[in-house]
Parts: C-alpha cells; structure tokens; sequence
C-alpha cells in the first residue's frame, strides 16, 4: 500500500513540475500567399440613369464566377459612391461618386502589397480630388461603363451667389454654362423667380469657345428665403435635359444698423473701426468727441466706448437705464477709477505701467460664430498693467498671452446680463490687427469679418438663444439632407446629455417623419436621406424642454448625378495610362480576365511561418494529476491514513 501511496505521489508531483515548466517546440510551415485582386464598382445613381445597372451586375457575376481568376487571385469586392463599402449589394443609389477617394481606401487597405485594381465606373466623378491623376504603385484596370459618343450637351456647371442680400439692395450672380458639341449654336439663359423670368440673355457656343459666364445682378424686392431657378435652352437632339436647370436660393435680411462711437481722444484705432465696420453696406458708423452733445443714443443700435474716462458718466448711466448694448475698449488712456465704479462686469487694479496683450483664440466660444484667422499671429495690443477680475458671467473669444504665456484671463469677452449685451476688449491698437491681416492675407477680409460677427451680436436686440440651427435652404434630390444643431444648458454651456429630435413634413403631401439627432463632438446632427423633391418644413425640438426652433428648406428634382450624358472615356484612360494598367469597355472584359490569370506580374508567393507549439496537452496532464491525487486521498481515507 506505501508503494502504490508513494508511486502515486511521485507522479503526481512529476506531473505538476511538468505542468508548471510547459515545454514549447518551434515549428516552420509554408504557406501560400496570392496576389490581391481588388474590384471596385460604382454604385452611384449615374449607372442607372446610363440603364447600365444590369450590365454592371453581370460584369461581377463574370468575375465571380471565373475558377482560373478565383484560383490565381484573392479577390476582394467593393463598392463606392460617396463612400467606399465591402461589397455585400449593388442597388445603386448614391447620390454622389467619389472615385478618388474609394482609390485611397484601397491604397491604405492594400500597402506594400502585390493588388491590381478593376474599376468599374463610367468614370463621371461629382466630388473629391481630381482621379485620373492619382498615384499608386498599383495597376489600375478601368473598365468603361455606358454610352463613350460624345452627343452635344448643354449644361450649367457653376453657379455663384451669395448666401444672404439686404432688402432692396442688389446680389451678383455668376453662372458658368459649358457646350458639348462640334456645331455652333445658339441658346438663351434665363433666370426665373416665381415662374416669372426676370433676366434672359442670348449666348452662343461654338466646338473652341465651349464655356461662356454669364453674371447679373438682382434686386431683392422682398424678406426671407427666396428661391430662383437658372435655366438654359434645350438644343434641338439634346440628350440630357436635365442639366439644363438649377435651382439656388438667398436669404433676404431686413438689417439696418447704425452705430456710434465715443471718444475723448484721437488715435488710429477709429479709422480701423470704422474701415471695417462700413465694408458691411447695411451698417453706418459716427464718430463723435464724448464732449458733443448733438447726438441721441436711441438713433443707434450698438455704442461702441472708446477708453471711457469721466466725461463718459453720463453715458454710461443712460445706457443702464435704456438697458442698450455698448462696446468697451480700454487702453493707456483709460480712467481704470472711474471705469471700475460705474460698471459691475469687471475691475482691473491698474498699475503705473504699460503692458503689451498677445492673443489666443478660444476654440470652445459658443456665443456667435467665428473661425481662428491666426489671432496669435497678430500684434500685441497695449493696456495699463494690472490684474483683471470678472465680477459676472461671460464667454471668453480671446483669451490674453503676456510675454508669451498662455493666460485664462480674457482679452476681449462678452456678457448677456437682463437682456442687454455688452463687451469689452482689454488693450489698444486694434488698427495693428487689420494692417497684419492684409499683410497674411492680401486682403483686410478676415479682420473685418471678425468686426462685423461683434457687431452683428452686439446689435442685435434678441435675447441669446440656447438653441441655434445649420442647414442649407436648397438640396439636390437623392441627397443625404443634413441638419446641425448646437445646444446650451441654462448656464449657456454646450449640453452633450441633451436629447434632440427632428420633426419633418413634407408640405404638399403633409408625410412627416421623427429623426434623432446624433452627437458630434461640441454639436448634434442628423442626416435624411431617400426625401421626396418639395418644400419641407421642420421642428428642432429638445426633449423635456420646451425649447425648439423651425426652419424651412427645399428639395430640388436636380441630381448631380444625373448632369453627364456619356460615359467619361477620357479620364478613365488617363488613369490607367498614368498606373500602367489598361482600359477596357464591357465587351472586352473577357480579354482582361484572361490578360490578368497570364500576367506573370501577379503571382503567388511562399511565405513561411513560425508557429509555436506546446509539447504537452495541459488539459490532459491537469486531468491525471487531478485524478492520482483524488485517488490517493480516498486510499488514505480508507485505510485510516489520514
């Protein structure tokens, strides 16, 4: 019995130490490895309007169904349009064609690997970078899809207007208009507002001068959304009709703004204010001495006080009373005294000494739009030296830099307080600003357009809003229709756990649909795709808020999609040129089969491989030694041994 005890005990432990030490072995296996076959296939809206939908599903049925082309080649199947997608289906329902960048996935998916391409596309691209010159170190076989006879086309390409007009003032409008074609002809473009044309204007093309731009101006006779159609001419045999039209709108403001600004002293800063403020024809700017009594504040919307001293106590109360919005700029002639007891939205403890103020743009200002035109760039403006304190709440757009160091303490802030907005902007010299503006730039836009986004908010007499909307007032049809939305909580900070949703209805048929909105970093979004062509309104509303906003948008019969009349032969050849492949049309696809199972270029490589492997089945051994020392403890409990 000690024998068997003893035995069983030695294996047991033999068993463990074995376990614990886990002896592995190396082994080496050849593997092999085939070149890459990738196929793309345009899945954008154009196939079907060429009625090539059937050709293009047949062509990947070929490919697929090939046993050589499958044996020599791993084949990876895709489909792009404004995206690029693994292959699962072909409905063809992109609303844009994107080849450019479905060549860069690929390119990204595939480095450093031996992976011809197969493009199947009609090669008519309507966003990205330009493709037939794009660089890869892969073969890129096109394969041409629809109609290559050039057929005569008229079409508007471009079309530039602005966004916004002011009543009664007159908007440019540029149209570039291109001509197909080997005849001469001539057409006539119109522009037409509520089915009236308001401007019409003959043109003629011949085979060399094929783009012709047409620019007008139009009076904007009434307020709000205002849609306009550009149309050109059918020519007698056109093909494609469609492209002949576009419909684009411009919102009309009713804004006159007048503002003025006080001073004790001369200095440059005015003539920069002023400079800059005027390049905006709705709004007019008067320069008054604080000690000339002649002017009203009620004649002006916003009060711009230019280093307040004494002079200004009058001023500053009756703008208390009027609760009317003022601007604030300080400087080294500044009375910090009197500036620090007649107002309550800040002090500074000046000292006998000046300082210069760099500045750093604040990317989280949520209080109106502006974009980062290289602040920090700028030269540092100049202020008495002394610590600033805030007394009330404000949203910082620059924030000071002093000798180089990045401060919390704000250069230029804005306060909302009982319905009367007011800001201030902590140093002098601002004229300084505008001249390094026009010598980054070339131009003095970026400065002003900063002045007058301070000038629009301070203006304007509507109470800050918590809830704020973007979007397009047109949209092409079978386009995604995209709407933001930025959303603060009561302490007008950026509200991420809010719930947004989108209630859309179609105004003629009067189908609505209920969309929520999705998180984007520091602003909501949502996306309706598949809308029917019409007018559309909707509601942006906040869940458990009683807080939400309307607009107005429509939807356009025009689709980018739908402006080519061929196929694009030209660029598809260019880019096979360029990536030492070849082109094809669909009846020579069997030719490209077979030239890509015989292309010794492509060939399949052994690859070997070191694999690890256990010398021992742990789950084996674990058992055994599970099972001797059960057994051994039942032996010992039965002989008494325990």
């Amino acid at each position: 019995m000690n024998v068997f005890l003893f035995t069983s005990r030695s294996i047991s432990i033999f068993l463990l130490l074995l376990l614990l030490i886990n002896p592995v072995i190396e082994q080496k296996q050849l593997i092999d490895k085939k070149p890459i076959l990738s196929i793309l296939v345009d899945n954008s809206v154009s196939i079907k309007y060429f009625k090539q939908d059937t050709v293009v599903n047949d062509l990947v049925a070929a490919f697929k169904a090939n046993k050589s082309l499958n044996t020599k080649f791993a084949i990876d199947y895709f489909r792009f349009g404004n995206s690029l997608d693994v292959l699962d289906s072909i409905a063809f329902t992109a609303s844009q064609t994107n080849i450019y960048d479905a060549l860069q996935g690929i390119e990204d998916l595939q480095k450093n690997t031996i992976a011809p391409v197969v493009l199947i596309s009609d090669g008519n691209q309507t966003t990205g970078n330009v493709y037939e010159y794009f660089k890869s170190n892969k073969n890129i076989y096109p394969i041409v899809i629809g109609d290559t006879t050039l057929h005569r086309d008229i079409k508007i390409t471009q079309l530039n207007v602005n966004k916004y007009s002011y009543l009664n003032n007159k908007f440019p409008i540029e149209c570039r208009v291109l001509y197909e074609g080997k005849e001469a002809v001539t057409t006539q473009f119109r522009l037409f507002y509520k089915g009236s044309v308001i401007f019409k204007k003959h043109i003629s093309f011949t085979e060399k001068k094929n783009i012709q731009t047409i620019t007008t101006t139009i009076k904007s006779t009434k307020e709000g959304i205002q849609y306009y159609t550009a149309s050109i001419g059918k020519l007698k045999n056109e093909k494609n009709e469609k492209n002949n039209h576009k419909t684009f709108s411009v919102e009309v403001l009713n804004e006159q703004t007048k503002v003025l600004i006080l001073t004790s002293i001369f200095h440059p800063d005015l003539g920069a204010l002023k400079k800059a403020i005027e390049t905006n024809k709705q709004r007019s700017i008067v320069i008054e001495n604080i000690k000339n009594k002649k002017f009203k504040l009620s004649d002006f919307q916003l009060i711009i006080l230019y280093q307040p001293n004494d002079n200004f106590i009058n001023i500053f109360k009756e703008l208390k009373t009027e609760k009317s919005n003022y601007f604030v700029i300080t400087g080294t002639h500044t009375k910090w005294s009197f500036l620090n007891e007649i107002q309550s939205n800040f002090t500074k403890t000046p000292v006998d000494q000046t300082q210069d103020y760099g500045a750093i743009f604040n990317k989280s200002f949520l209080t109106f739009g502006q974009k980062e035109i290289a602040f920090d760039s700028y030269p540092p403006l100049k202020d008495v030296f002394g610590s600033i304190s805030i007394n009330t709440t404000y949203d910082a757009l620059l924030y000071q830099n002093i000798s180089g160091i990045e401060t919390s303490t704000p250069l230029l802030a804005f306060f909302e307080n009982e319905n009367q907005k007011s800001a201030v902007l902590f140093g002098e010299n601002i004229w300084k600003w505008r001249a390094a503006s026009f010598l980054n730039t070339n131009s003095f836009q970026d400065f002003d357009m900063f002045i007058s986004n301070c000038m629009q908010y301070l203006a304007s007499t509507k109470k800050r809003e918590r809830l704020s909307i973007a979007y397009k007032h047109i949209y092409p049809a079978n386009g995604p229709v995209s709407i933001t939305a930025f959303y603060l909580d009561k302490n007008y900070q950026f509200d991420s756990r809010a719930l947004l949703h989108l209630k859309l209805t179609h105004t003629t048929t009067k189908i609505s649909q209920n969309v929520p909105f999705s998180l984007q970093q520091n602003s909501f979004e949502v996306f309706a795709e598949g809308l029917l062509p019409g007018d559309y309104e909707f509601d942006v509303l906040v869940e458990g808020q009683k807080i939400g906003k309307r607009g107005v948008f429509k939807v356009t019969k025009y689709q980018i999609e739908e402006q080519f009349s061929t196929a694009n032969k030209k660029k598809l050849t260019t880019l096979a040129e360029k990536t030492k492949g070849k082109l094809h049309v669909v009846a020579t696809h069997n030719v490209l089969i077979n030239e890509l199972i015989q292309d010794s270029r492509y060939f399949t490589a052994q690859k070997t491989v070191s694999k690890k492997k256990q010398l021992i089945e742990w789950q084996l051994i674990l058992f055994v030694i599970v099972f001797l020392l059960s057994l051994e403890w039942f032996v010992r409990k039965y002989y008494g041994k325990i």
